[in-house]
């Protein structure tokens, strides 16, 4: 790992054993693109990839008359120049001129990695990465730009973001501020998104890219559900197991905008980072504007690979604290069980038999604090209702934790409800536009955490709460979309900051309630995946996947999220049948084997299920203890996709090679049809290894399969709808 500046010609090269990124200082001034890929050699001057050619149609640099930023790669484009594809950033000076021009002044090369201010982002010490800085200054509108650039040693990574600083102009106003730009040299490639909507997030989507533009956004204030702030470009036959791909994770949990930009030379521009739509951010002098970052990853050892670097990196470099690379508690969730009618005496019923069953953690769920018996009233009071907990969350958690049981509950502070206490007292803490109709999600408006008061409000209530109680994990949900965003703290002129404001204050609470219960451990929530992002995992290190428990479906979800997300960040349970959002019946085998491969728990009574269905509850919950750590931390792969095939595939493998496990599901019955071979990979090809009292080298398993068949003694057939298996494969 190194970062190399030639003076001479101007140009940088951050390197590791793995990727090469080089840029520098362009005819104009300014910083074009050299190139992103694999490694190679460094040399003092590659400037002759640049293309100084007179075009028809084509504007030029007046100082050399041949260079046009048009048809040469940028690193951070400005429009209104000579480069008319979409541009990195706006900058609206006092006279209403937006034309840019920021040429470089100088340099800055560190070891290791500063934190970004009041952001989430990736971290790293003196070993573990380089930073790069470099300033650029565009003199007319007296204004400072710092890009940075961040590579690590053991990853194929960059991490980028920008910082925007007014030296002396009386105002300027950012319209545009994305977090990073990559030109590459052609388009042959294809377009990667993780789409869908409440109950069936992160789907992946392809689509090949050629001349014009492919874009996903959210407007919504979250990452959504709808679209996910991550993306892959990839080459045509890049599949999981071999060729190149770019991968973009937006390390931000708001509006954002991800977008591909294909040119008429052939050119391929992408770029990341806040949605500008509804942006708009005053500097006077001497404020500055930091952006999010962005995390890009390479490879040219397909998919897998690429997923791989993200789960390891997210896993040692982005999630914190107590919980970082720790296996998690098995829990037991009473929200299925009861919704929200429950006292605390059929509460405790549930927790002495997840217990007995041998889980670790009970999560008390929504209906515990104000008038809040649906989701019509109290969201926001966030005080223990004494009919349902005479003692409240304190006197609750003592008496689980006598169980043997750590507690836990659930929250949503970001919302309330018209019919509260607190909403009667403070109507002007939601984000409502004057004179207009506040829309309602599940009965609820969005508290405006912009204002400083209201996150202090929250945060004394939620303390309160906190600081006598025993409590080990928290829940944290936001179950609507922002809508009518305009802050009546705000003047005019800063409306078009709340958005991001808003997302600010969130993490802002995350970050107090975190130093101030260090130990606890949370859990993102947004009704399901809805803000299911690299932000959320530097505050919350695993994530509700998705509302929708269904097995099969699941088995969908899981996979698209396996794509850019750690298995251990994958909050994924068995739930109670026939399902509670598709009605479909499906095994307690083949819901925990689903559930497995993430951080696993039940969302259902364990009173109410048959003596035989508890003592396979017993069983599973025991294995998962015993495997966690591979399954949570292991090398993941991706065998067979559920979107290309009625079966899944996917396995995970220890660091040495001596252990893995495989789960296999059969989404839909193929009749009169041969059981067929499974290859799997990342074993040690000279290896011998046991599995189903059978020995194979590793060589056999991966280049020949294993053979469905030998299954079929337990119980497993292609022949029957939801069927599954998980097998554990061990060196000799």
């Amino acid at each position: 790992m190194d970062i190399i500046w030639h003076k001479t010609s101007g140009q940088f090269h951050l390197f590791n054993d793995r990727i090469s990124y080089i840029f520098g200082i362009s005819p104009s001034g300014e910083l074009a693109g050299i190139y992103f890929g694999k490694r190679i050699h460094d040399r003092e001057d590659m400037s002759y990839i640049q293309i100084r050619v007179g075009m028809p149609n084509v504007a030029v640099d007046p100082a050399t008359e041949s260079y046009s930023m048009e048809i040469n790669r940028q690193e951070y484009p400005s429009f209104g120049t000579t480069d008319f594809g979409t541009q990195a950033f706006e900058i609206e000076t006092l006279n209403g001129s937006r034309v840019s021009s920021f040429v470089y002044k100088s340099h800055k090369i560190s070891k290791g990695k500063e934190a970004l201010h009041g952001l989430p982002a990736t971290y790293a010490d003196e070993k573990e990465a380089m930073t790069l800085e470099v300033e650029l200054v565009d003199s007319v509108a007296e204004m400072t730009l710092i890009l940075s650039y961040t590579i690590f040693d053991r990853y194929p990574v960059i991490a980028r973001h920008a910082t925007f600083k007014n030296n002396g102009a009386p105002r300027v106003k950012l319209t545009k501020a994305l977090s990073c730009c990559l030109d590459l040299s052609d388009q042959n490639y294809e377009w990667m998104q993780f789409s869908g909507g409440w109950a069936r997030e992160r789907i992946p989507e392809v689509r090949k890219l050629s001349t014009g533009t492919v874009l996903i956004e959210s407007k919504r204030g979250t990452s959504s559900a709808n679209q996910n702030p991550f993306i892959i470009i990839k080459r045509p036959r890049t599949d999981d197991f071999a060729g190149e791909a770019f991968g973009f994770s937006f390390v931000y949990s708001g509006n954002f905008i991800a977008q591909a930009e294909g040119n008429n030379h052939d050119r391929l521009r992408i770029l990341m980072g806040i949605n500008p739509d509804r942006f708009e951010w005053p500097l006077e002098k001497g404020e500055s504007f930091e952006t999010p970052e962005v995390v890009i990853a390479m490879t040219d050892c397909g998919l897998n690979d690429l997923s791989q670097t993200y789960h390891k990196l997210y896993n040692n470099n982005l999630v914190r604290g107590k919980w970082k690379n720790r296996p998690r508690p098995i829990l037991n969730n009473n929200w299925e069980a009861t919704f929200m009618d429950f006292t605390e005496q059929s509460i405790l019923k549930i927790a002495k038999k997840a217990k007995e069953a041998g889980c670790e953690l009970f999560v008390l769920d929504d209906g515990w604090f104000g008038e809040r018996n649906d989701d019509s009233a109290g969201l926001g009071d966030w005080i223990e209702n004494p009919k349902k907990l005479p003692e409240g969350i304190a006197g609750l958690a003592k008496k689980v934790k006598a169980l043997g049981l750590d507690f836990g509950f659930w929250i949503e502070p970001e919302m309330v409800n018209p019919d509260s206490n607190l909403y009667r007292r403070h109507p002007d803490w939601v984000l409502s536009a004057p004179g207009r109709k506040s829309s309602l999600g599940r009965h609820q408006l969005v508290l405006d955490y912009s204002r400083p008061e209201v996150v202090d409000a929250i945060y004394s209530m939620l303390c309160k709460v906190l600081k006598d109680a025993p409590v080990s994990y928290i829940k944290w949900d936001m179950n609507r979309s922002l809508t009518e965003v305009y802050s009546n703290d705000a003047p005019a002129e800063l409306q078009g900051t709340i958005y991001h404001k808003h997302i600010m204050g969130v993490y802002a609470l995350y970050e107090r309630l975190r130093t101030a219960f260090p130990d606890i451990l949370f859990e993102s929530c947004a009704s399901g995946g809805a803000r299911f992002d690299a932000g959320m995992l530097y505050y919350a290190p695993q994530a509700w996947c998705s509302d929708n428990t269904d097995a099969m479906d699941r088995i969908r979800i899981q996979y698209g999220s396996s794509y850019g997300y750690p298995i251990v960040s994958i909050g994924s349970h068995v739930s109670a049948v026939p399902n509670q959002q598709t009605g479909r019946t499906v095994s307690i085998e083949t819901r925990a084997n689903v559930a497995y491969f993430g951080t696993f728990g039940y969302e259902l009574d364990l009173n109410e299920i048959s003596d035989e269905e508890f003592q396979e509850v017993k069983k599973q919950i025991v294995f998962m203890k015993q495997n966690r750590e591979l399954i949570q931390f292991g090398t993941f792969y991706r065998l067979r996709s559920p979107f290309e095939t009625e079966q899944n595939a996917w396995m995970v493998v220890s660091e040495d090679k001596k252990k893995a496990i495989v789960g296999f599901y059969c989404m839909r019955a193929k009749v009169y049809s041969l059981p067929g071979f499974l290859k799997l990979a990342g074993l040690d090809p000279d290896l011998k290894y046991r599995m189903e009292g059978k020995q194979y080298f590793g060589d056999e398993l991966m280049n020949m399969g294993i053979t469905l068949a030998e299954f079929y003694a337990k119980g497993f057939s292609v022949s029957e709808d939801y069927a599954s298996f998980v097998t554990v494969i061990e060196a000799e």
